[in-house]
This record gives C-alpha cells, structure tokens and sequence, in this order.
C-alpha cells in the first residue's frame, strides 16, 4: 500500500490564505499576500512570499505588477514564462470586468464605473496614450478609439480627424481620455489648448466634448471639473 506524501512546508499557510480570502472581505489580505495567492497557480508548491515581495520591490505598486510587461516580469529572479502568464490572465479579467460594467449602458450615469475602468486599463502605462470614447445620442459607448501614443498635441491628435471620426460614426458626444505617465494628472497647457480646440469644433458640427479625462497613478482630472471646457 502506498504511503501518503507529506504535505510541503507552504501548505498550511496557503490554506490561511485562502480562508481569508475567502471570509475576510476586500482587505482581508496585504497587496504582498494577493500576488502570493496568484502565484500559487504558477507553483504547485513552496513559498511564493518572497518572490510576491520581489515583484513589489521592482515595479512600485500591485497595479503596476499587472500591467508590467511580460518580459520585465520574467526577469525578475523566481519569475518565469507560466508565473507571467498568470498575472497577466488576472490583468486581463480585471479589465475586462470593468469594461463590461461601462458597456451597454449611458456614460454620464456610471462615471464612476468609467473612472474605475479607465484608471485599470490606464494609471500604470509607461507611455503617454490618447484615446477618444465616442457616444451616441443616449450617451452609450459606441467605439472606445486608440488616437495613438505621445504627447497630447496637434503633432499627435487633429481635432478634424476626432470630429470627423465622430460624424462617420454617427456620435454626438464624445469623452476625451489620456493618461501621464510621471503619475500626477494635472492638465498640462497643451492638454489644455487640444481640449478648448477640438469642443471648438464639435461645436461647429453639432458634437459635443463631454470632457477630458486625465488618469495618473496619483488619481485622474476632469477638465469639465476644472471649468477648463
């Protein structure tokens, strides 16, 4: 008759950590202990602690662990190919919750939904991105368009080119949206000037530019907050 194998050192603490995942709520466990519990998909056994400490170590913060590039997360030392794919499978379904609670429903009246979305998708980027949501005339998403990576300016975005991506789309309204990598969102001059340029146009062709929306790691801006539209 076989033995029964002994079960590894780790095993004990990795059913406390379930359990309080499990019945502790949504800060029931320390950002360190979440990519323990992750990667515990990736190692059938051991401890993952140290490693989970090492990923925070490097990129800063949970979020940004998750939006790290596959490659910059396999160099990190116990980091392989599976473990990466782990973390950005749970990247890719944090996303992809949080725009379906934006999708099929009017923009103005889930903000906070739209914030949340794009603070998941956009807070942690390394690269300046410009995007433009285009509603329709209930206020729903009709395209969420990727204008391009860089500086919001002229040299990057046209405002005819946004406006007349809006009229062949059918849009009436539409939400400007880019992220600063440094992590503040405070509006810059030239975030500013595009912004005033392109509801300028809107305007003359009966669209209307709800807001620009600036994310940062440090939280994100509203221009029409700000009285800046």
């Amino acid at each position: 008759m076989a033995k029964k194998r002994p079960a590894h050192g780790g095993t004990g603490h990795r059913q406390r950590l379930r359990d309080r995942l499990l019945t502790g709520g949504a800060e029931a466990l320390a950002d360190y202990e979440v990519l323990e519990y992750l990667l515990f998909g990736a190692f059938r056994q051991g401890d993952t602690k140290a490693l989970a400490k090492r990923l925070l170590d490097r990129f800063g913060s949970l979020g940004a662990v998750l939006d790290a590039d596959p490659g910059a997360l396999a160099g990190v030392k116990g980091m392989g190919e599976t473990s990466a794919a782990t973390l950005k499978a749970t990247a890719l379904a944090a996303r992809r919750m949080a725009r379906s609670k934006v999708q099929k429903q009017p923009v103005l009246g889930s903000w906070q939904a739209l914030l949340d979305y794009l603070s998941i998708d956009m807070a942690n980027l390394t690269v300046e991105r410009v995007r433009v949501l285009y509603l329709d005339t209930r206020n729903r998403l009709i395209r969420d368009h990727h204008v391009g990576d860089g500086s919001i300016d002229e040299a990057a975005i046209h405002p005819r080119e946004v406006i007349r991506q809006g009229l062949d789309l059918g849009s009436t309204a539409l939400i400007l949206v880019h992220n600063h990598p440094s992590g503040n969102p405070e509006p810059s001059r030239a975030d500013i000037q595009i912004t005033q340029r392109i509801a300028e146009a809107g305007r003359l062709l009966g669209i209307t530019v709800h807001d620009h929306v600036i994310v940062g790691r440090e939280g994100h801006t509203s221009l029409r907050a700000k009285g800046l539209i």
